[in-house]
């Protein structure tokens, strides 16, 4: 098997691993969202589990991670801010917006990609990624006209968190490429420790611990994936899981109340996303 062939190889599985890991986060968080409202303990309490375990692999010899590097840890500062802000007001927006309408929002992530890009010098996209940006935004606009839970705080977090995520995962391909950092590497500089405090509820713990479990798989298949492929992969991969996650979510964890408006918007938008690939 040629260099080439084994790049693709696993490129495509770090592409894969994090759509998977992205849709069943995005039906954990809201499982916990619905029993607990500290969102940002629940980010805390990831954050610490990553570390530790990060420091316990690497200690043990299971990780190739490098030890803690001042100049490393400053360059990185924005990575991590820029992370904590998206988690933070992606799970505070849970409590507000359904996931079929989440799932939209996210989907113009993309197009803020694509944007950054953009501006950073790697040109002007091409004409139909441009109209399938716009579809997808156009779709998103018609749904939340639908949405009879319309919160408009829901959204607006939702849509800050777009913004974040951009950055975030601009800045991760950046370090990869030019610091030559790992996956593993990047994703224990970017876990904060912090103070958790747990709620004696026995089905929010369980909840809670696979939520802790699935956002290390998450970050590190993220990471992954943008550093073997490239922040737009991972966008438009984060965009296929979205078909799957916005038709689960009309079903489970309370469901959505259908309206006609509201779901030709979300196929207007889900094609828009499609249409990305």
């Amino acid at each position: 098997m040629g260099t080439e062939q084994i790049s693709s190889t696993v490129g495509l599985f770090a592409a894969l691993s994090y759509g998977v890991s992205s849709m069943a986060m995005v039906f954990i968080n809201k499982a916990v969202i619905m029993q607990y409202a500290h969102s940002m303990t629940l980010l805390t309490l990831q954050q610490l589990a990553t570390a530790l375990l990060i420091q316990a692999g690497r200690q043990m010899g299971y990780t190739k991670s490098k030890a803690i590097d001042l100049m490393t840890a400053k360059k990185l500062l924005p990575v991590s801010l820029f992370y904590n802000a998206n988690v933070a007001f992606a799970l505070a927006s849970l409590k507000g917006v359904n996931i079929p309408m989440y799932i939209a929002i996210k989907r113009l992530t993309p197009l803020a990609v694509l944007v950054a890009g953009f501006f950073s010098g790697k040109g002007k996209p091409t004409t139909q990624v441009t109209l399938s940006v716009l579809l997808t935004a156009t779709g998103c606009v018609i749904a939340a006209l639908g949405d009879f839970s319309f919160d408009l705080s829901g959204y607006s977090m939702a849509l800050t968190s777009v913004f974040f995520q951009t950055m975030y995962l601009v800045l991760v391909e950046k370090s990869g490429a030019e610091d030559g950092l790992s996956s593993v590497e990047i994703m224990f500089y970017n876990s904060f420790l912090s103070l958790p405090f747990l709620s004696n509820s026995f089905s929010f713990l369980v909840i809670l611990i696979l939520s802790l479990v699935m956002g290390i798989i998450l970050n590190f298949t993220m990471f992954l994936c943008t550093i073997v492929n490239s922040a737009l992969t991972t966008t438009i991969v984060g965009v296929l899981k979205g078909v799957g996650s916005t038709t689960l979510g009309f079903v489970v964890l309370g469901g959505v109340q259908v309206r006609a408006l509201n779901v030709t918007g979300l196929l207007i938008n889900t094609a828009g996303g499609v249409c990305h690939i």
